[in-house]
């Protein structure tokens, strides 16, 4: 694999430890292993251990200078053949979230910190999976950002047991006793608390040492005096010394007794506990945060409440005076870190993560209408089944809620989600609740098939980093696999495997499929059977209508009544389909026939309930509507009636069926309402008649 870390500096602390650990790692597995940082004191370990470095400033929180790193990170992602993205910041994240959405990278993330509640920081949950270091971290991602438990995972921060010597407590001890508290020095690592509470400590033990290890950033400088103000003031300076930032943890460590945490406020985990640990080093820590994964209290470590100096002086001094406490202690907790915080473990843990992301994908396709569209991407959807199979691919289909029961029973997808545009998704802000679902389910790619400014929206919103459709003008520019239309006249199952050619899917069966069920055959039957129709009698469906806004699509009603005329003289029984609102239609023309009777389904069946009926018709007719769909899908003949749109750009596929109509100046005019209609009144019963026959024989 090739993986490529990115955080803010490669200075001295936890998150750069293990940027640093997880590097040698990774080379001496045989990957490939690259970090872009701002530079720093690790650079030289990271190179000389194999890895590769770039320099970005992606430490600064300046969204022009971020946004200027996008397509700096995206070309080292494409020089470097890049397949993992692991951000370990939240700057960072941000360049890293954008570069992998114009590449083909998948993205990781590691939360190192509780961070606030800020819109900045929900980044870090975006990710396909996110990385906690503790279950305080993971529980705060999950109840906070709303991340979905399904995409995080575990990794604890680790140790290297190779740098650090275990040495017995008891034979550390000499005549001063070491006090060590090591981290950054800010007011959230508790160090006012911990210099009151060596205070108390000292009028017991006046051979007491204490080491702050560790030094203020820029901004914190003034806190830095107040804590050597009060080291004066409480008559520590003699046995205390502030040794600044060291590289030499381990050799720290051997020269300590006692380690202790006094952090105030939520610890991601405390990688400090563990170096201690594995040197065999008692550490008294707050009860803050990850640090309770790692201590049990009495067992392993001693726990005290946050920002109390007299508990914590307490804890130091159950130590100091029990030395066989300070073995036992020690001994736990270097098990513990041998068993779960090795650096091997997080390593192998961290690399079943990065597989996981590789092999397991997840895939929207969005075709939200209408009801003859969705049918014609049955084909589609059946060849991503067969280039994706399960189970190392899940297929989500996003469907308009008038379309959804279409794929109820569909066997090629795994979750079909729906939208309703119309009502209650209706404009930006539903937009935006439906791109947040979109997002929460971190999909790998979408694949849009509905290619308007609705849907190319929501391609965006999903978070995916491979978007594809067609390139239409209609913010087009969110795809980012956009397919030029160059040939308007194609006809639409081709049409949308264009866009599936990019995934090197071929159009190799173009049939269409619906999936009644055995409910909705026997319901049909039972509908026919009250109308006395005999198995081996001879059925043609009509449609009789397309829509309200196409009433340039609909053949006129004495043409009906001619056909249905004919049809009646052969012993051809007559089922005519349509919506409710076609009911009206039916009753004029039942009422004007004089020598047949038709069986009026219009408005009495769901879709699936169709597909049964038209599935037990001989031949259907109909003008360009989703009831010809239908047919295509079940296998039925039809007779396609064609007037004011194009026959090349809509007519779905088939084996048995025929086309009917007129080639005039105005047409195909695309207009849903003319005055004249003639490329409807054109088409005669007698052409219809003789189609039908034709097919049944």
């Amino acid at each position: 694999m090739k993986i490529l870390q990115i955080l803010p500096e490669l200075n001295v602390g936890g998150v750069e430890t293990g940027t640093l650990d997880l590097s040698r790692h990774l080379v001496r597995l045989g990957h490939k292993s690259v970090v872009v940082s701002a530079g720093g004191r690790l650079v030289k370990d990271l190179e000389s251990a194999g890895a590769k470095h770039y320099t970005l400033p992606v430490n600064k929180k300046s969204i022009v200078t971020m946004f200027k790193m996008i397509p700096k990170l995206v070309d080292i992602i494409n020089q470097e053949e890049i397949d993992i993205v692991h951000a370990r910041s939240r700057v960072p994240a941000w360049i890293a979230y954008f570069a992998c959405r114009r590449s083909r990278a998948v993205l990781i993330t590691t939360c190192h910190g509780y961070y606030k509640k800020h819109f900045f920081s929900f980044v870090m949950g975006w990710a396909k999976r996110v990385i906690a270091i503790s279950n305080v971290i993971a529980r705060h991602m999950i109840d906070d950002f709303a991340v979905p438990h399904d995409r995080i995972r575990l990794i604890p921060r680790s140790v290297d047991l190779e740098k650090f010597r275990y040495l017995d407590p008891r034979d550390k001890r000499k005549e001063d006793f070491n006090v060590g508290i090591i981290g950054r020095i800010t007011p959230l690592k508790g160090h006012l608390y911990f210099i009151k509470a060596m205070a108390h400590i000292y009028r017991q033990v006046p051979r007491l040492k204490i080491w702050i290890v560790g030094d203020a950033p820029a901004s914190k400088e003034s806190y830095k005096e107040e804590l050597q103000v009060l080291v004066r003031r409480l008559g520590l300076w003699h046995c205390t010394e502030f040794l600044g930032t060291q590289r030499d943890i381990p050799g720290i460590m051997e020269h300590l007794d006692l380690v202790v945490l006094s952090t105030t406020t939520h610890e991601a985990f405390g990688r400090v506990v563990v170096e201690a640990q594995a040197a065999g080093v008692p550490v008294v820590a707050t009860r803050v945060g990850g640090v309770i994964d790692i201590i049990e209290d009495g067992k392993n470590g001693l726990l005290v409440p946050p920002a109390d100096p007299r508990s914590m002086s307490e804890a130091v001094m159950r130590i100091f005076k029990d030395p066989q406490l300070a073995r036992t202690l020690a001994e736990k907790a270097y098990l513990k870190v041998k068993e779960k915080y090795n650096v091997e473990l997080m390593v192998k843990n961290t690399l079943d993560v990065y597989r996981e992301a590789l092999s397991n994908f997840k895939i929207l396709v969005i075709k939200l209408s209408s009801l003859g569209d969705v049918i014609l991407s049955t084909a589609a959807l059946r060849a991503i089944r067969e280039k994706f199979p399960r189970p190392s691919y899940k297929v989500s289909f996003l469907v308009g809620e008038e379309a959804k029961d279409i794929l109820l029973r569909c066997p090629y997808i795994d979750e079909l989600l729906v939208c309703d545009p119309k009502n209650k998704d209706k404009g930006l802000r539903g937009l935006w609740q439906v791109g947040r679902v979109l997002r929460k389910k971190s999909f790998d790619f979408v694949i849009d098939l509905q290619n308007n400014r609705f849907s190319h929206i929501l391609a965006y919103l999903s978070g995916s980093t491979g978007r594809y459709g067609y390139h239409n003008k209609k913010l087009s520019f969110l795809l980012n696999h956009a397919v030029e239309n160059r040939d308007p006249l194609t006809d639409p199952v081709s049409h949308q495997f264009r866009i599936l050619k990019n995934l090197g899917i071929d159009l190799l069966d173009n049939s269409l499929e619906l999936w009644p069920s055995k409910e909705d055959e026997e319901k049909v039957e039972e509908m026919l059977n009250a109308h006395w129709l005999s198995q081996a009698q001879k059925i043609v469906g009509i449609n009789i209508s397309a829509s309200k806004r196409w009433e340039t699509k609909t053949w006129p009603m004495e043409y009906l009544i001619c056909l249905c005329e004919e049809l009646g003289l052969k012993d051809i029984r007559v089922i005519i389909t349509g919506t409710e609102e076609d009911q009206a239609t039916a009753g004029m023309l039942i009422n004007s026939l004089k020598n047949t009777k038709v069986i009026n389904a219009c408005g009495k069946t769901s879709i699936n309930e169709l597909a049964a009926l038209i599935r037990r018709c001989q031949v259907f007719i109909s003008a360009d509507s989703s009831p010809l769909h239908v047919a295509s899908a079940v296998g039925t003949p039809f007779i396609a009636l064609f007037g004011p749109t194009d026959a090349r750009r809509h007519l779905p596929p088939g084996k048995n069926y025929r086309v009917i109509s007129k080639d005039l100046p105005c047409g195909p005019c695309y207009k849903p309402r003319c005055r004249k209609k003639n490329c409807m009144s054109q088409i005669s019963p007698a052409e219809v008649f003789e189609a039908v026959m034709k097919l049944l024989r």
